[in-house]
């Protein structure tokens, strides 16, 4: 078996744990399953060092989904490169019904090589984190289900996986309030610019009816139902 320089690496993302491929460089690369890393920092970390101690670079890949973009910004640290690929953009084969983990992940690999995987753009931390705070306030209205749905979701984002037992009980509540985040200044920072933006609102309603009541137009004055600054600045 010959010596390759690099290598394409493809997880195929799941809640608890991440199926990972590889494919050697090269037309007659070896495309091979390498097994299962528990969704975790240093099970991650792990592979990813055993990897490049054995190839000169790695070209790291895996879909889009709910388990968010944590994988991404620890593989850029570890310093390879790495793509979010679009999931609706992925070749497939006409009559393929039969998907595995670790049959996605070894195509993933096979289809990184060949260059006809497409990526979309990673958000840092900050730009997550205000993501969520949105997704939090268009849920504020809707039944208890998807708020908790949200939540779920959410932790999966940051790998805050619950292994006890079932979700909502007097453990999982307490387990849920002894959850702490780095990035909640994010969370203040977009609370505040979306306050402000509806006291420029506000301000700039005040602003109109004031000039429409003193104004030439008096006798035809009507209020203003809708604020066009509020659209505007609407996420």
């Amino acid at each position: 078996m010959g010596k390759y320089s690099e290598a394409f690496v493809a997880f195929d993302v799941a809640k608890k744990k991440h199926a990972v491929a590889i494919a050697e460089g090269g037309r007659a690369g070896e495309v091979r399953f390498l097994g299962d890393v528990e969704n975790s920092w240093l099970p991650i970390e792990r592979t990813i060092k055993r990897l490049a101690d054995r190839y000169d670079r790695l070209h790291v890949c895996f879909e889009a989904g709910p388990t968010g973009y944590g994988l991404y910004r620890q593989i850029q640290a570890l310093g390879h490169d790495c793509m979010v690929v679009a999931p609706a953009l992925i070749p497939k084969r006409a009559g393929e019904r039969i998907k595995t983990n670790r049959r996605d992940a070894v195509t993933l690999a096979r289809l990184h090589r060949a260059g006809e995987l497409t990526g979309v753009w990673a958000p840092d931390a900050a730009h997550e984190a205000v993501r969520d705070l949105v997704r939090a306030r268009e849920a504020a209205a809707d039944d208890l289900r998807r708020k908790r749905q949200q939540l779920l979701s959410f932790l999966l984002r940051h790998s805050r996986i619950y292994s006890g037992g079932g979700h909502w009980t007097l453990a999982h509540r307490r387990w849920l309030a002894n959850q702490k985040f780095e990035h909640r200044s994010s969370f203040r920072k977009a609370s505040t610019r979306s306050k402000m933006r509806s006291n420029d609102c506000a301000a700039s309603r005040s602003n109109s009816l004031s000039s429409c009541r003193s104004g030439p137009w008096r006798q035809s004055w009507k209020p203003i139902r809708r604020c066009a600054a509020r659209r505007f600045w609407s996420p």
